[in-house]
């Protein structure tokens, strides 16, 4: 089920957020009609802001979270660690000291912007009347966000993951509001695979037998076993063969006994437990239709629709300063992906490498790496 956010304040002018990094806040951007036909009279997006927009707005910074991130991206007064505590804050690479970042829930999500879980003009959840949604569909919908907070460029749009999907589809989008875009473990079309992978997913929570078409949540039973299946495919995907090897290899889960017995159930090996662990901790925090929405979301996410080509997408980037960074490990998104990204700008960049043996949730743990890259590339301008 989702999650409920404390409400806060909402406001239109971006003077009266200074100093409140960290604090939830939903602000509605008004209607929006769907790229592929469907229709909401009000969207509410959550946010969260670190640091000072100057006189000016210029020193901006949008940072878009991943598949079932969140806009808590910095610690900021939360006693929870933002989701980037080492690479977002007071002097670290995304330093909050000199840009003002802002951090945005995505449409369709469960941590306060309007999703499935949200409530229709009748008073009930939208549940399986919730639209389609795309990529193309959240940034629009951001961009309004922007245009309310009095952002009229962004110094960087960075993210990565379904974030740096976002951020590149921004820049495409809107490339004469994004001076610096940085993508990070992500492409600019889903290949096949990754389809193939997210498809399985929403087959487990759509054939539990809770899920009641999308229409569950007067139900006591909410459709948890599918969506813990799911999180257990997408995480072995986020994480590499070399690293569950290390850790777990064919050890047993404590006193347990994996190689079976006379009755049922058998004892589990440490890397069944270790997947029943993070099964657990999305279903608690996490709305299954949500997961649905933001994984066709991704599923569909192609920058040359709409254009005569990929590289037709592209070539509006030709006066932005693109960053394109990929893990070495990852198997999800895997690095050939970035060098042909890379290789399709208006004018072809290098690809930076994050060397962490975790596979694709290297960008998350060890993004600092790319502090010096970053440092000279994007943060060493003047806002």
């Amino acid at each position: 089920m989702s999650i409920p956010v404390t409400t806060e304040p909402t406001y239109s002018d971006h003077s009266t957020i200074d100093g409140q990094d960290g604090i939830v806040r939903r602000l509605s951007v008004g209607e929006h009609h769907f790229e592929t036909g469907g229709y909401l009279p009000e969207v509410e997006l959550a946010y969260e802001t670190f640091g000072t927009l100057n006189a000016e707005g210029s020193n901006a910074v949008l940072v878009l979270h991943a598949l079932t991130g969140d806009a808590h991206v910095a610690t900021g007064h939360a006693a929870q660690p933002g989701w980037w505590a080492d690479f977002v804050g007071p002097g670290l690479t995304v330093d909050t000291d000199k840009y003002f970042v802002l951090s945005v829930n995505m449409l369709g999500g469960c941590n306060g912007s309007t999703g499935p879980s949200s409530h229709n003009a009748q008073g009930h959840p939208y549940g399986s009347s919730f639209p389609f949604t795309t990529i193309r569909d959240a940034v629009h919908v951001e961009a309004k966000l922007a245009d309310a907070l009095g952002i009229d460029v962004f110094h960087a749009v960075m993210g990565g993951s379904m974030g740096g999907a976002r951020a590149l589809e921004w820049a495409v989008q809107y490339p004469d509001r994004v001076r610096n875009l940085v993508v990070m473990a992500a492409t600019g079309q889903s290949t096949a695979e990754q389809i193939a992978f997210a498809q399985v997913q929403i087959e487990a929570i759509r054939q539990d037998p809770y899920f009641a078409q999308g229409d569950y949540y007067a139900n006591a039973v909410g459709p948890d076993a599918g969506l813990g299946i799911a999180r257990k495919l997408a995480h072995i995907t986020y994480r590499s063969e070399a690293e569950l090897e290390h850790r777990f290899g064919r050890t047993a889960q404590g006193q347990e006994q994996p190689l079976g017995s006379a009755t049922w159930p058998r004892g589990r090996y440490q890397v069944e437990s270790y997947l029943d662990h993070q099964a657990g901790k999305l279903v608690n925090r996490f709305d299954a239709n949500s997961y649905v929405v933001l994984t066709e979301a991704l599923m569909s996410h192609d920058i040359a629709r709409g254009f005569d080509s990929f590289e037709a997408a592209l070539a509006r980037l030709a006066e932005v300063n693109v960053v394109i960074a990929a893990v070495r490990s990852d198997r999800l998104y895997f690095p050939e992906q970035s060098e042909r990204l890379a290789a399709a700008l208006p004018v072809p960049k290098p690809v930076y490498y994050i060397d962490s043996p975790i596979g694709h949730d290297g960008f998350l743990t060890d993004a600092k790496q790319l502090h010096g890259v970053l440092s000279h590339l994007v943060f060493e301008q003047e806002p």
